[in-house]
């Protein structure tokens, strides 16, 4: 298993590239880009938008050929200039160039990545091949841009802004996250552990795949997951599949997110429900279930750094990170250096 490689922690005035690293920006997104981007300026960071990020650049589903997007990523890997990249939003076309990825680039130089959804796949790929923590967290057009306005309220984004920016640029523990709801108890207890997952459906994909994470991976992991568009017929059918692999033998807690678009199944005035379905397929495995947490696609996203050590408290429905998700950075630059 790899060294975890905490990212250097970013400072006001850092460089943050906005990138497509999925799917191309569509059109009549460009205010929703926009106020994206000045979320992150609020943050305290300077912003780049990538070339990709762009309505005229897109290829079927996506916003480039695999090699293409492969190229763009590296370069932001690759420019020391560059301290962060976020994606502007998910998609469905990072599996197409995982094995184009500059695996050294992100060694020698580890840099915050951003996203969720389609996103996913890179954070638990580049995890399982060089240990990079990798944020779940918001993406630019449909997080920031839209959910962050839609979904929340001033005093929300306040909180959320404080929190990236302390998650991001603090080397200590961020402690308890802030619910923006209701969380549930779906099986008490507590646990400690790293945290590990994503979007449930791209997170079984990238295990059939040479950049999977070993079971062994998963020892002791807070597993957490949301979904969107799919029966928990599909969901039932997934979790299995963790089962049969070992992943669900080996974690200590699980945490899910808010459920969008997620069907129940029903048949003769029966109902089966998420929560039925995460429990039946869990079994006797005594561990803590916290549920409706605020991440996914129907809510802002709380920031969860993959690898990073956190506490999922069922009972008291809380969810904290124990370790900070960011190194301490060095001296900074003399002015006209930046």
């Amino acid at each position: 298993m790899p060294t975890i490689r905490r990212p250097r922690a970013l400072r006001p005035g850092d460089l943050v590239a906005v990138t497509a690293p999925s799917d191309r920006l569509e059109p009549g997104d460009e205010p929703l880009l926009a106020r994206g981007v000045a979320i992150l300026e609020r943050m305290g960071f300077r912003v780049r938008v990538s070339p990709t990020v762009d309505t005229a650049r897109s290829r079927w589903w996506a916003a480039g050929v695999p090699a293409e997007q492969a190229a763009e990523l590296n370069a932001l890997l690759r420019d020391p200039e560059v301290r962060a990249v976020v994606a502007h939003t998910g998609g469905q076309a990072t599996i197409g160039y995982l094995d184009l990825i500059d695996l050294d680039a992100i060694r020698a130089d580890p840099k915050p990545i951003l996203g969720y959804s389609d996103i996913s796949v890179l954070h638990m790929a580049l995890y399982a091949r060089t240990g990079l923590v990798g944020f779940h967290a918001d993406i630019v057009t449909h997080g920031f841009g839209s959910d962050w306005y839609t979904l929340g309220d001033e005093a929300r984004r306040s909180e959320l802004v404080d929190l990236y920016t302390r998650v991001l640029t603090r080397a200590e523990a961020p402690g308890a996250l802030p619910a923006g709801g209701t969380w549930e108890t779906w099986r008490p207890g507590r646990a400690q552990g790293p945290l590990l997952g994503g979007l449930l459906n791209r997170l079984v994909h990238v295990q059939a795949t040479p950049f999977a994470l070993p079971a062994e991976g998963f020892d002791g992991a807070i597993l957490f997951w949301e979904e969107l568009q799919r029966p928990v017929t599909r969901i039932w059918y997934d979790l299995h599949t963790l089962r049969l692999s070992g992943v669900l033998d080996r974690i200590a807690g699980m945490v899910v997110g808010i459920p969008h678009e997620v069907t129940p199944w029903e048949d003769g005035g029966e109902e089966v429900g998420l929560r039925e379905v995460v429990l039946d397929v869990l079994g006797e495995r005594d561990i803590p279930v916290l549920a409706q947490v605020d991440f996914g696609h129907t809510s802002p996203n709380l920031p969860l750094p993959l690898g990073v050590r956190a506490e999922v408290d069922a009972d008291n429905r809380t969810l904290s990170l124990l370790e900070p998700a960011v190194e301490a950075a060095g001296p900074a630059a003399p002015a006209e250096d930046r």
